[in-house]
């Protein structure tokens, strides 16, 4: 059975060395000597002078608007995981959906502004399968309104943009460090911020709102993480940098083999270095993706079709038409890619896929069967 995703984990020995500490130091969380090390391994990975470690990718969106003090609209994108917009809605903010790029899958900055009105305090953009927003035209229009910008960047670990960690843009980004992640920490998450102020608003707030043992500034939560996860991120940022390699080999192995299927593929900004964290392509109709999955299923090969649904009609938010991002939702397909993915099964899947779209066309006429050879329709 080939999943669409498969966890990396280290050798068991690397690990254990943490348990060994963290055994000797009885220290399991609140911003233990692991969670330290981590924060600062990261920073110096990602050349980034703040960031914060913490429980999830949900918690960092949701202590990123309470940081920014958000209220009222904030103009997001409807193609993303539902975390996206649940965060906005739990906080009591109200989800303003723009139509996305066909070709980048990212938030269209061209639709923004008319979205915009004077409830509106922030725009949220994903940077989807890890591919940069147009962030300068985002941010252009954010300092013209006088809005926050926070990224949702949870695909992001090992993409830059202009040379510059893509975590480093924005008011704020967030970040997913979840076990189906390019770097995990099994559960976690991560905040950054250019502006130290803020850093250190949202250190308070991870905390519950504790400034000092017995003081408190502001409402806070739970945002914090323990030294085991702290630990596995230790062990797998040594592997990080070969996890990416295999990747980027992987990606490109099938669209090697992808080349004569007729699907697009995502366009990657060209400014950006790219880590290669998802393999998506979308079909010319949704029930070609359907023929596929079944294909691919019938040999026990399970992608995922993601994102699917699109958010701007969830049953808590104000519904409002994106038919790009909904057609795209129908018809985009995430392939297998993990890192003991081995060559053979994906020339496996690009072979069920190329022969499934060359046969499963059947002519009304004939009742025969439609085949494609290189873009060329034929009975």
């Amino acid at each position: 059975m080939i999943n669409v995703t498969k966890p990396f984990l280290p050798p068991r020995e690397e690990y254990d060395s943490y348990l060994d500490q963290i055994w000797k130091n009885n220290w399991l969380t609140n911003n233990g000597p692991i969670v330290n090390e981590l924060e600062l391994r990261l920073k110096d990975t990602l050349d980034l002078e703040h960031l914060l470690f913490l429980s999830n990718g949900t918690i960092a969106l949701q202590i990123a608007f309470k940081a920014l003090k958000l209220t009222g609209e904030v103009i997001t994108t409807p193609f993303s995981y539902v975390a996206t917009s649940s965060s906005l809605a739990w906080e009591g903010l109200t989800p303003v959906f723009v139509d996305i790029d066909r070709h980048t899958l990212n938030l269209d900055h061209r639709l923004i502004e008319k979205a915009i009105t004077d409830q509106t305090t922030a725009i949220l953009a994903t940077h989807v399968y890890g591919n940069p927003c147009e962030i300068e035209e985002i941010e252009n229009i954010a300092r013209r309104y006088g809005l926050e910008v926070i990224y949702d960047a949870a695909h992001c670990f090992g993409t830059t943009y202009k040379g510059t960690s893509v975590f480093g843009f924005g008011d704020i980004s967030t970040a997913s460090f979840h076990a189906t992640k390019l770097f995990h920490t099994i559960e976690g998450g991560a905040v950054f911020s250019n502006d130290p102020e803020i850093i250190a608003t949202m250190s308070r707030m991870r905390n519950f709102g504790h400034d000092g043992p017995s003081q408190f500034t502001g409402v806070g939560i739970n945002g914090k993480n323990s030294e085991f996860h702290a630990a596995m991120g230790l062990v797998n940022l040594k592997h990080i940098a070969d996890i990416m390699a295999t990747r980027k080999r992987q990606y490109q192995l099938y669209i090697e083999k992808l080349e004569n299927l007729e699907v697009q593929f995502q366009q990657i900004n060209p400014d950006a270095t790219f880590n290669y964290a998802y393999l998506p392509i979308i079909f010319k109709t949704e029930n070609d993706l359907l023929t596929a999955i079944k294909a691919l299923n019938n040999h026990y090969i399970f992608p995922r079709r993601y994102f699917y649904p699109t958010l701007n009609y969830l049953a808590y938010v104000k519904n409002t038409a994106c038919p790009i991002a909904e057609s795209i939702s129908k018809r985009i397909l995430c392939l297998p890619l993990f890192h003991e993915l081995s060559d053979s099964a994906i020339e496996l899947i690009c072979r069920v896929l190329v022969r499934t779209q060359r046969y499963h066309f059947t002519d009304k006429k004939t009742k025969g069967f439609v085949v494609k050879a290189n873009g060329k329709i034929t009975v």
